[in-house]
Order: C-alpha cells, then sequence, then structure tokens
C-alpha cells in the first residue's frame, strides 16, 4: 500500500520533466529527450527520497514515511524551477503545489475512501485542468482600437491609385536557388556535399576570445570545427542572368545554434531575387546560444565580421574571370541586412567596413571598404556590442513589432539617431513600426512565440498577426527600399512618409513610420542644452497657456533610454475659450528660417500619456479626443508667419492623423508583463512632412520665403499632450 501511495508522488515529476525534456533541444529526439529527462527527474526524486530516509534513520522513532515521500517529491519539483522552468515562481508553485495537492489528496482517498477527500481530489483536479486549458489558450486582445488604420490629406491619392506596382510583387527573373560553404559540415547536408561553390574557412580567434571551456568543447564535438575553422555558408538567392546584379546579404539573429536560422528568410530571396537583385541568407548558426551556452554578446564582433568576409568571397568570385559567378555582381551596389541580433551586426559591419584595424584586437586588419549603400535592421538589438556604433553616409531602414517580446523596443531607432550624412549624395533613412507584430514571425521558421517552452505558454499570441500578414509588411518595405537604393527607383519613398501610401498593399494595421532625408535642415532638436528658452543664438522658443511643458529624455517601456531627447507639451481648456487664448509653442528667429521656395516642413509628433496633466491622474484615460462619432488622435493647428505677419495655417491632420498610444498586452497576466518587459506602451513618434504647398493654399499675402515663426496652436482638441521632436525643413532643387 505504501509503494502504491509512494509511486504517485512521481507524478508530477514525471509530467513536468517530460515536458521540459521534450522541449530540450540537443540534436537528439524529442521523445528520447522526454524519456532521458524522466528517468533524471525520477532518479533525482529517488535520491531525495533516500536523503529523507537518512534523515529519517537518523530520528528513529518517528514515523516519517509519508512526509518523507512528499519532502523528496517537493524537493525535486523545486529543482526543476532551479534548472528547467524559467516562470515567475508565484506561477509555477502554484500549479506544482496544486498538483502536489492532488496527488496527496488522491492518496487520502485512496487510503480513507472518504467522500470529503474525494471532494478534494475533485477540486485539484479541475484546478490543474483549468491551468492547463489556460496555459494551452492562446490568449486575448485587451485593447480595441477604433481610429484609423491609415488617413492621409485630402486629395492624395495610395500608390497603387496613381498606378505604381506593388513592390512585393514577383519581379521579371526566375530564380535559381543554391548552396556555397565549405562543403565538409557534417551537420547539414546543403553545406556539405550539397554546395554548389566551395569556400575557404577563417579563422576568428582573435575577434572571439570566449570561444573557450565547455561552450568550445560542446560546440566543437556538435559541430565538427572549432573558432579558427568558421566557415563561409550561404544560400543564394540569384536572378537568372547575365548580370551584373546588385548584391543583398541577410543574417539572422541569436535562435538556438541547432534549429537553423538561415532558411528563414526565402520569402524575401525569392522576392528580391526575383526583382533583380542576389541575395544570399548567411549562416552564423555556429555562434548562437544554445543549451551549451550563450555567448551573452560577445560574439557580436563576429557575426560584423563574418558578413565581410562574405562580401570579400564574392569580390573574388565577381572578378575571377573563369568562374561561373565571375561579372555577375555589381559591387558598388551592396544591401545588408539583419534580424534580431543580426540587426545589430549590420550596423557593425557598417561601421568596421571603412576601418584600418579590429577596434577591439589591432592584431587583426581589416581591408574591406565596400560600396554598402544600404543597411536593413529588422527587430534589432542595439546593446549587445559595448560599442555604440556611428554609421555615416549609408540609407538605413528599420522594422520593429509593437509585440515584440524579445526585443519589446524599438531599439533600431537608436542607430538610425546616431546616423551622420556628411557629404552631398542624396541618402535616407526610414523606420516602420508595425502594431501587431512580434519577434518571430520575420523569420519564416521561428514562428509566433518569441520564447521557447515552457515559457511561450504564458505569452499572450491572440492579438499578433499572421506570419503572412507580418512577412508582407517587411517584402513591402524591404524590396521599396532596395529599390531606391540600389536601383535608383523614388517612387515608392511616398510610403515611408506615410503608410497610407501603401494601404492597399498593407494588411489592415497600425503602421507608423519614421522618414528623413540627407538634405533635411534642421532647426530644433532639443538636444543642445537644458534652457528650454532657447534653440540657438538666432532661436528662442516661448509656451503661452500649456498646463505641461517641459524637454526630457523619452525612455523604453522598461524604463532605458531611446536615445532621445524631445519636448512635452500638453494643454487642457474649455471649449468655450477664445481663439486667441488657445495653448500655444511657437519658435521664433530672429533672421529668417530659409530664404528660398522649400519643398516641405517636417516635424516629429507622438502622443503621451494625459496623465501629465495636472486635472487628469488616472491612467487608465485614454489619450483621444472625442470628433463626431469616431475617436481620432489629438490633432492641432501649425501656423506659419512672414516677416511681414502674414500667416497660413493647416491642421495637422491635413496630413495624417497623429497616432494614439499603441498598447500592448505580451504575457495572459497583466503583472507579469510589469515585471518581465514593463509598461503596456512607451511614446513612439512618426515624421510628419507637410508640402508647403498645402500653407501657400491657405492665405493670400503669405511669402513661403519669409517665415521667421513656426506657431503650435492647440485649437482642435480641448486637452491633450504630444511629444514634439526635430522641426525643420526639406530644400527645393
Amino acid at each position: 500500500m505504501k509503494n502504491r501511495q509512494l509511486l504517485l508522488t512521481f507524478i508530477p515529476t514525471i509530467i513536468l520533466t517530460g515536458i521540459y525534456g521534450y522541449h530540450f533541444l540537443t540534436g537528439l529526439s524529442p521523445i528520447l529527450m522526454m524519456f532521458l529527462a524522466i528517468f533524471t527527474g525520477i532518479v533525482v526524486q529517488i535520491l531525495f527520497y533516500l536523503l529523507f530516509q537518512l534523515i529519517r534513520f537518523l530520528f528513529k522513532g518517528v514515523d516519517a514515511f509519508y512526509i518523507v515521500a512528499v519532502l523528496s517529491g517537493l524537493s525535486t519539483l523545486v529543482s526543476l524551477k532551479l534548472f528547467g522552468f524559467g516562470w515567475p515562481n508565484v506561477l509555477y508553485y502554484a500549479l506544482a503545489g496544486t498538483a502536489l495537492l492532488a496527488v496527496v489528496c488522491l492518496w487520502w482517498f485512496l487510503r480513507t475512501k472518504s467522500l470529503f477527500s474525494l471532494l478534494m481530489v475533485s477540486m485539484g483536479i479541475i484546478g490543474l485542468g483549468y491551468g492547463v486549458y489556460f496555459l494551452a489558450n492562446t490568449g486575448t486582445e485587451p485593447y480595441q482600437n477604433d481610429f484609423p488604420k491609415f488617413s492621409m490629406g485630402k486629395g492624395d491619392q495610395t500608390l497603387k491609385e496613381v498606378g505604381v506596382e506593388n513592390p512585393a510583387s514577383e519581379g521579371n527573373f526566375q530564380v535559381d536557388a543554391f548552396t556555397y560553404g565549405s562543403g565538409n559540415d557534417t551537420k547539414r547536408k546543403e553545406y556539405g556535399g550539397g554546395v554548389r561553390f566551395k569556400t575557404v574557412t577563417v579563422d576568428a580567434s582573435l575577434l572571439l576570445p570566449e570561444w573557450k571551456g565547455k561552450k568550445k568543447e560542446w560546440r566543437e564535438q556538435f559541430w565538427g570545427f572549432g573558432v579558427t575553422e568558421f566557415p563561409l555558408n550561404g544560400r543564394v538567392y540569384m536572378p537568372k542572368g547575365d548580370g551584373p546584379f546588385p548584391l543583398a546579404l541577410i543574417v539572422h539573429g541569436n535562435h538556438s545554434m541547432i534549429d537553423y536560422s538561415d532558411d528563414g528568410y526565402g520569402y524575401l530571396g525569392n522576392l528580391l531575387a526575383s526583382r533583380g537583385i542576389i541575395t544570399i541568407s548567411i549562416d552564423e548558426n555556429f555562434v548562437n546560444g544554445h543549451w551549451s551556452g550563450d555567448f551573452r554578446g560577445k560574439e557580436m564582433p563576429v557575426r560584423a565580421w563574418l558578413l565581410l568576409k562574405h562580401l570579400e568571397q564574392w569580390q573574388a568570385w565577381n572578378g575571377a574571370v573563369e568562374h561561373p559567378l565571375s561579372g555577375k555582381v555589381d559591387m558598388d551596389q551592396i544591401i545588408l541586412m539583419g534580424h534580431s541580433r543580426g540587426g545589430e551586426a549590420v550596423t557593425i559591419a557598417g561601421g568596421y567596413n571603412r576601418l584600418p584595424f579590429f577596434p577591439d584586437n589591432a592584431k587583426v586588419p581589416f581591408d574591406f571598404n565596400f560600396n554598402i549603400k544600404g543597411i536593413v535592421s529588422i527587430a534589432p538589438t542595439d546593446y549587445r556590442y559595448d560599442r555604440k556604433i556611428v554609421l555615416k553616409d549609408v540609407n538605413y531602414l528599420s522594422l520593429q513589432g509593437s509585440y515584440d517580446s524579445d526585443e519589446a523596443s524599438f531599439w533600431g531607432l537608436r542607430p538610425y539617431r546616431r546616423l551622420q550624412f556628411t557629404d552631398s549624395v542624396s541618402r535616407f533613412k526610414a523606420g516602420v513600426y508595425v502594431h501587431h507584430a512580434n519577434h518571430g514571425q520575420f523569420n519564416s521558421t521561428w514562428g509566433k512565440s518569441d520564447f521557447g517552452a515552457p515559457m511561450k505558454w504564458l505569452l499572450n499570441l491572440k492579438p499578433l498577426l499572421k506570419a503572412e500578414e507580418q512577412q508582407q509588411v517587411a517584402q513591402v518595405y524591404i524590396s521599396a527600399f532596395a529599390e531606391s537604393v540600389v536601383k535608383g527607383n523614388d517612387t515608392y519613398l511616398p510610403i515611408f512618409k506615410n503608410s497610407a501610401f501603401a494601404k492597399d498593399w498593407l494588411p489592415d494595421e497600425y503602421v507608423m513610420t519614421h522618414f528623413e532625408t540627407s538634405d533635411f535642415v534642421k532647426l530644433v532638436d532639443f538636444e543642445e542644452d537644458i534652457d528650454i528658452t532657447t534653440v540657438s543664438d538666432s532661436i528662442t522658443v516661448e509656451g503661452h497657456l500649456l498646463d505641461l511643458w517641459k524637454e526630457q529624455g523619452l525612455v523604453t517601456r522598461d524604463k532605458g533610454e531611446q536615445d532621445n531627447n524631445a519636448v512635452l507639451l500638453g494643454w487642457n481648456v474649455a471649449d468655450s475659450a477664445l481663439a486667441d487664448t488657445r495653448p500655444s509653442y511657437e519658435i521664433k528667429s530672429a533672421s529668417l528660417f530659409w530664404r528660398d521656395t522649400i519643398q516641405s516642413l517636417q516635424l516629429t509628433i507622438g502622443s503621451d500619456d494625459p496623465k501629465w496633466l495636472k486635472s487628469d491622474t488616472e491612467e487608465t484615460k485614454e489619450a483621444t479626443d472625442i470628433v463626431g462619432d469616431k475617436k481620432f488622435g489629438y490633432d492641432f493647428s501649425l501656423v506659419l508667419e512672414d516677416s511681414m505677419g502674414h500667416t497660413a495655417t493647416i491642421k495637422i491632420s491635413d496630413v495624417k492623423n497623429i497616432m494614439p498610444p499603441l498598447k500592448s498586452k505580451f504575457t495572459k497576466f497583466e503583472f507579469l508583463d510589469k515585471d518581465m518587459i514593463g509598461d503596456a506602451w512607451e511614446v513612439q513618434l512618426q515624421t510628419f512632412h507637410i508640402p508647403i504647398t498645402k500653407f501657400e493654399k491657405k492665405a493670400s499675402g503669405f511669402d513661403p520665403k519669409a517665415v521667421n515663426r513656426i506657431r503650435l496652436l492647440f485649437d482642435q482638441s480641448p486637452k491633450g499632450v504630444v511629444v514634439v521632436d526635430d522641426i525643420g525643413y526639406n530644400p527645393l532643387y
């Protein structure tokens, strides 16, 4: 009887170790790993049982059989929490405790056959059932937004309406897919005997001194090679034709090293190749994290350096007269693309490209100097490498999802802001923020869950875009970027200014954009000093009747730094207030802001929380204003005044709407969101590009060449809080 009751205590251990073992990737069969984990769990519990039996022996006379049995099971569950389940304590122990309580009640029922014990067993089983159901459920969408997803000015037309082809549509080239690599890969046939072209290996030992200890031992045992012989493996999507063709490299991020990531960008490779761009998905899985260890960002230089070594290989093939790839590549038209840590790697590669030596060890000479025209970072990190890379004179694009559980903030905007244009060549930088997009679905093999099991069962997956929708956004914007950067086709640039121009090609979703060209002249950026009334010797700032006026650094949802200062402006007035008493924010110049006709005025705007207002202390109040029967974001007027006092006024909504905060619920528990990720939203700005012609049509006598005052007049919404940054203009050539 006692033995049977003892065996019951093994049930939670068997279930939990089985779950953990099945999802513990080692390269062996998941079923085999499940049984190995169950066996290990049983052995551990037996050892605990024997330990407590020893304690019992030391305290003779105490009948502790049942206590020993329960303690052995409990100790096993605690050990499993420490080494297997990364769940928060309250969730894990609630579920494990319920399971253990159910087992104890079952033992009690078998011993006493009482109705009360049967009731307790039933309640325990119901509790466990609900817990399993809750974890298996995909989650909920708690934030229903009913403001318009796309907005544009009166009379504006989408690109499709004016006859422009969808950049995500298949091009005219047939695609030839093949691989190249060492030819000796024992784990992956496509880089072993399946390669079309063989490559040399490269010695990365001075760039990755962390390749040592158990990480070195276990990785080399698995892969069959070490840091001195890293392979140059690539998956090629080649347009059929004579060429030369532009070249694009894309590299994955830090997924499990044995759950290969490089085949997850075929949807981009096939598209770009069909449109005449050679695209290669680079294999760097051998430096990814695994149960054998994660390099914790110390491998970032290698991720970047390997990309440049691949470019060296393509340059060699392109210049070898007798090689089949001779003359196929236009080495003056190169784009680097990366996802996650790969998204940071491409910015590092852009920084390394012009250097004479590896900055972390001058024993490694650099001699790359490739003509990298564009960099694309998809849901990137920007903190793994301990240097802040400042890109110069390159086009840049970054994409980010609002439901990215892995990289929950738009880190790609930090290199965007650091990027410098120092010459007269026309370039641009852009950012695209996609609501309900996650981290993994930008790679077609990573899936909806940004965490692995068992953590992924805590994620709220219901609000997510479908994989094909998320990849559709990536195709539209990355293809449009490539068309401009390496093919000189600027037809698609309006979609970076306002996503509404691409709404016929995008899913029905909120998409916010940043866009700045290299000729942008910045008047105010709030980075210069702590005096909120001055900008420069000739430009000053005044605020009138504002409830809130302050400059501060913007923070991420987890209170990190966005590396950007902006001004916060809040107002709250009665509907009956006279127009001349409306709150305003004014930028004045002692001279003219510009002396020639300009193309457009540009400023960056985002919504902020109304809790900043004295009268709105509840954080739950929505940052929206009711207009008619629809909800819109905040709106205000923009007034230009010339040196003669003539004014021209438009509403911000004449261009597009200011987007209210886009909130996210990452997990199934609000307290987990707060503990693991941070706030439900963070300030996201978007650029507004206002053609000067819109002002010219609004007023007579106004001279658009003689503007010396720019006024933000808060006369459209009775109250609100906005964040404003980077006010300036684009010249007209």
